[in-house]
């Protein structure tokens, strides 16, 4: 039995990745839950297990096989070295170590993902889940043809910047309605109604870092396989969900059937009708990628097209914490007797 840390475990991702480790193979492991003191002696369960939130203490990672880091950047770069120390394989969710020498940025779900961890790996990332989305649909797409050119607007919500961004998107809403005054400690702009490109001056989060981080994930995860993808991201006033519009442009025509039986395979569900079109509510609980394809008119064979469009929606929290458990499934070869020695 594997013992395994949460640090950060009351973020939205630690909980959903409580949730997606409590139907796994990993279930059975002796779960600790870790957080900023501030959560301390807060109730919590993984699976039917009930636990308490610890704080992180100087012993917190001993024997501790697998560590995910679910809150804060500035938590992850504090404690993540002494999980290293205590001999803990460590997993990032939070991107504070996609820079890092010698961390790895990782998607197993795509073939073409050839970066394996070895003894020597000082950590890994889960992959950004929209970079995972980009990358498995163009990966899937290049089975049927080259693709020339890919361009995708990302649609965020406002999960993706945690449960204070939600709450103020909620206030907002709130306060629009009674007239009121718009809280603005995390958006620093009206992000309630509203359709973002950027976010204000004094915001402390930030859409261009998200988009970097999606272009320096997706980048890692295709290595040069996939086209160079012109990428912009806007902020939506929605809680959950991400979605994307993607224009692809193929070297060559493609029959339409050819390019829907591409798509509709691992991890990926292919919507044909009008009535189920791919949303962040219809994503929502989804281990998938909602899919639905268009292609442009005016191509010289009514059943081939080589520019096409893709309306794409994916639950981000699930997709995250999908991927970090595959990512630490993969990881298992390297603890083949479990506990620490």
């Amino acid at each position: 039995m594997y013992k395994i840390a949460i640090a950060g475990a009351s973020s939205l991702v630690g909980r959903e990745l409580k949730d997606v480790l409590s139907e796994s193979p990993l279930a059975a492991a002796d779960f600790v839950l870790l957080d900023e003191e501030e959560a301390q002696g807060q109730l919590d369960q993984v699976g039917d297990e009930a636990t308490f939130l610890q704080a992180i203490g100087a012993d917190a990672f001993n024997h501790v096989d697998f560590t995910f880091f679910c809150g804060t950047a500035k938590l992850t770069g504090k404690y993540w070295r002494q999980a290293l120390r205590s001999g803990s394989t460590v997993l990032d969710l939070s991107g504070a170590l996609d820079q890092e020498a010698g961390v790895l940025i990782r998607a197993p779900w795509l073939g073409a993902d050839a970066s394996t961890a070895d003894l020597f790996t000082p950590a890994v990332v889960p992959a950004h889940p929209a970079a995972l989305v980009l990358a498995l649909l163009l990966e899937r797409l290049q089975q049927a043809a080259p693709v020339r050119f890919a361009a995708a607007t990302v649609v965020q919500p406002a999960s993706e910047f945690g449960r204070a961004a939600m709450d103020e998107l909620h206030q907002q809403t709130v306060s629009l309605l009674s007239f009121q005054g718009l809280p603005r400690a995390i958006y620093d702009a009206q992000a309630a109604y509203n359709l973002l490109p950027g976010l204000g001056e004094n915001a402390t989060v930030s859409l261009k870092a998200a988009e970097a981080r999606i272009r320096r994930h997706y980048a890692a995860l295709t290595g040069g396989r996939e086209p160079a993808l012109a990428l912009q991201m806007i902020h939506a006033p929605v809680f959950h969900g991400h979605t994307f519009s993607i224009a692809i442009e193929l070297e060559r025509p493609v029959a339409i059937s050819a390019l829907e039986e591409a798509l509709s395979s691992d991890h990926v569900d292919l919507v044909t009708e009008d009535t189920d079109s791919p949303s962040n509510l219809a994503a929502t609980g989804q281990n998938n990628v909602l899919v639905r394809l268009r292609t442009e008119p005016g191509a010289p064979k009514a059943n081939e097209a080589s520019r096409l469009w893709l309306w794409a929606a994916s639950d981000n929290l699930r997709l995250n914490a999908e991927n970090t458990l595959a990512c630490a499934l993969d990881l298992r070869r390297l603890r083949p007797h479990s506990k620490v020695q």
